[in-house]
């Protein structure tokens, strides 16, 4: 990654951290992943299928992105995502990102921690039930939809 990729990246992380919160007429989904993860690939597609414009970014490590972001670990997943101020973690479905850009609750974002069968992009013919949890910059967390 460029240094000066780096530090944008750096400073969008660094607005998120803060709280600052930057609205777009039609909020962009910048989603940082590795360059060989299908589900990934599949959960972008999701997105786009779904009317969401979105931006990929191909990193060979996303330790730092989620530290920036406050991911813990235990709210990790495959790949990380940043639209309008907010951050989304794992394979959250489309649909709750709408939800999220309409009510803006005051949260960091979203996440889907791990990855589980049936959700968006881990389409393997089995179906888990899952969360999508919110979750704030001091660790709290709360359920936002149950699949």
């Amino acid at each position: 990654m460029s240094r000066q990729r780096r530090l944008f990246l750096a400073a969008g992380l660094a607005l998120l951290a803060y709280g600052g919160v930057v609205h777009a007429a039609e909020p962009e989904i910048t989603v940082y992943k590795t360059p060989t993860c299908g589900c990934c690939t599949k959960w972008v597609d999701h997105l786009q299928e779904n009317g969401l414009e979105v931006k990929s970014v191909d990193v060979r490590s996303l330790n730092r992105i989620k530290a920036l972001a406050g991911v813990s670990p235990e709210l990790a997943s495959c790949h990380t995502a940043m639209v309008d101020g907010y951050v989304i973690e794992g394979h959250v479905p489309a649909e709750d990102i709408k939800r999220l850009l309409a009510e803006r609750p005051e949260v960091r974002g979203l996440t889907v921690p791990g990855m589980p069968h049936g959700s968006p992009g881990m389409e393997t013919g089995r179906q888990d039930a899952y969360q999508v949890l919110t979750f704030d910059a001091d660790g709290n967390t709360g359920v936002f939809a149950r699949y």
